[in-house]
């Protein structure tokens, strides 16, 4: 079995936001699968997607002021810097954590950990609207 659609995020703030829900809403034949992966990639330069922490949301607050740290805005020697200080930190951001996650299912369900979930890690002040393009394959019950 094979399915592919997309999902299209709305505008978040700047910041790590959990959507693993949103994911799995989207892919109504999720529950139909007894083995297989899903495919999640985002279609964007400025944004990427992380596998952490579900519970504390002060581990996402921490992600965003590491990341801020490792990779600070108005650098001197950045020169791709027509599009806002925001932006090449944004892309450089973006490589470091990927724009591509594959997740295992098992009897209809993602196998994340207790305490993983799904992170749109927005690395723009306004970033805009985001799109997923999630692609499932699996044996069906």
């Amino acid at each position: 079995m094979w399915h592919q659609t997309e999902l299209t995020l709305g505008s978040r703030a700047r910041g790590f936001h959990l959507i693993t829900q949103d994911i799995e809403q989207a892919i109504a034949p999720l529950r139909q699968v007894e083995v297989g992966l899903l495919h999640v990639f985002i279609q964007h330069t400025s944004a990427s997607l992380t596998i952490n922490e579900n519970a504390d949301p002060t581990v996402r607050t921490d992600f965003e002021k590491v990341f801020n740290r490792l990779v600070p805005e108005n650098a001197p020697y950045y020169e791709h810097t027509l599009e806002g200080s925001d932006d090449l930190p944004a892309h450089i951001k973006s490589s470091l954590l990927g724009a591509e996650l594959t997740i295992p299912i098992r009897d209809g369900q993602l196998t994340l950990g207790t305490w993983q979930g799904i992170y749109l890690c927005e690395h723009r002040d306004y970033g805009g609207s985001r799109t997923l393009v999630l692609t499932l394959q699996g044996q069906s019950r």
